[in-house]
């Protein structure tokens, strides 16, 4: 191999290391879970939709009491939800607490499963998996207040 490719060869390498390693120091938040929530709430709506409701919290073997108040765009129905999932990038309990904002959409007849991925000004996301019972309809941006109690 000509000194030529060598040097080419080992550039090419030392930016492949370089990029991976400044990837691995950006992501300095876990992607595994390191909490969990579980909440019911009761929502009833006719164009701007309105919810509320209490659940629970886990961190580090720890439960803490929260309260959930939610607003939905272009809804209708009256339903109540069960929802239960995963906490990321937390660093401190308190930091779960604040607005969280996520795009979900979609028709929920009698129990049916229902998605969301919502992060806050925190940077806490939670995935988090809810179940209907009732009927609703809603399109666009939901957006909901956790609280601790």
């Amino acid at each position: 191999m000509s000194k030529y490719r060598k040097a080419l060869v080992l550039a090419v390498a030392a930016v492949c290391l370089i990029a991976v390693a400044s990837v691995s120091a950006q992501q300095d938040q876990p992607v595994y879970p390191i909490g969990s929530i579980t909440f019911e709430t009761t929502s009833i709506a006719a164009g701007l939709g309105v919810s509320w409701g209490n659940g629970t919290f886990s961190f580090q073997g720890k439960q803490y009491p929260i309260s959930v108040q939610g607003l939905g765009l272009a809804s209708v129905g009256i339903a109540k939800v069960n929802a239960v999932g995963d906490v990321y990038n937390l660093n401190q309990p308190s930091d779960v607490a604040g607005t969280y904002v996520g795009i979900t959409g979609g028709i929920a007849i009698a129990g049916g499963p229902k998605g969301i991925l919502a992060r806050n000004q925190n940077g806490v996301v939670l995935d988090l998996t809810a179940t209907q019972e009732g009927v609703s309809f809603n399109l666009g941006a939901n957006g909901f207040t956790i609280s601790m109690q």
